[in-house]
């Protein structure tokens, strides 16, 4: 399918071009790192940008790397990036679990962390690792830099807090200070470039801290904090994976459309906690558990 409307194209090198070019255009201007959602969209007619800046060149928004306990994840890093990096595998598993879970190895090869959080749908499947490790969006404009935490940064459906002119830089991971164990359970319709029809992020931290996170099930992904606090400070057991579950109708709100029903959701919503939980308390211990990357439905 051709891409039908014209823009203008730009690729600056640095970021003050970069951000004096969207601060010229303003909501009208698009920004191309990965495009593997951008130009489905520019396809399909659903986006007619009057600009479009492409920040692959700008080596700052390239960066991968750990700085004083954090990790800092540029815009135009790839899943593929993620994936390949032994820090993300060994001290954020959660993000390198949910990064295997996007797409296919192509699309991985293209699409970005950043690029995924700013195209905001309900079911990426980047938010609920974000989201336990409490990550910061990274954002510079005509009037600066500022930053949000995950749980501010979305506001609806194709929503974020940016505002007209201003960048993504990139997100900033800070690293568990605890032990922790993780588990991103995805259903999906079929093995492969399939979205999310539920997706659950779970980190288990030494002490009996519990962070959960769904996506896919709202109209923005987010952390439970309810199942949290029923669960913080308490061995995992039948029984209280079974009150976490009850409390899920208050924590999500799925929807029925062409993917899944509404009741169906919910129900594979309540097994994929369950499954995770004892997955990532394994995780933590040390027991026989899934291997990292293993699907769980």
């Amino acid at each position: 399918m051709p891409i039908t409307c014209e823009f203008e194209y730009h690729k600056p090198k640095g970021l003050p071009q970069a951000i004096a070019i969207l601060r010229r255009h303003g909501k009208s201007a698009s920004v191309l790192a990965g495009g593997t959602d951008l130009l489905v969209w520019l396809k399909e007619g659903l986006l007619s940008p009057a600009a479009l800046v492409d920040v692959k060149g700008i080596r700052e928004l390239h960066k991968l790397e750990l700085k004083a306990g954090a990790l800092l994840v540029g815009a135009c890093v790839t899943f593929t990036e993620l994936l390949e990096s032994r820090i993300v595998r060994e001290k954020l598993p959660l993000l390198w679990e949910c990064s295997h879970t996007v797409a296919s190895v192509g699309v991985r090869n293209r699409a970005t962390l950043v690029g995924n959080i700013c195209s905001a749908v309900p079911c990426l499947d980047g938010a609920p690792a974000l989201l336990d490790y409490d990550a910061v969006v990274l954002v510079r404009g005509p009037k600066g830099r500022r930053q949000f935490s995950t749980a501010d940064w979305f506001v609806g459906p194709h929503k974020t807090a940016l505002r007209n002119g201003e960048l993504v830089l990139g997100v900033k991971i800070p690293l568990p200070k605890k032990k922790c164990g993780a588990c991103y359970v995805k259903l999906g319709r079929y093995s492969g470039e399939d979205l999310a029809q539920v997706g659950v992020g779970i980190l288990a931290l030494s002490g009996g801290e519990y962070r959960v996170a769904f996506c896919a099930v709202g109209p923005v992904p987010a952390r439970a904090t309810k199942i949290e606090r029923l669960l913080h400070g308490k061995r995992l057991t039948d029984a209280l994976v079974r009150e976490a579950q009850d409390l899920l109708p208050e924590e999500i709100q799925p929807i029925t459309d062409i993917r899944a029903s509404k009741e169906y959701r919910m129900h594979m919503a309540k097994i994929m906690l369950e499954r995770g939980l004892w997955a990532a308390v394994a995780r933590l211990a040390g027991e026989a558990a899934p291997a990292y990357g293993e699907s769980l439905i």
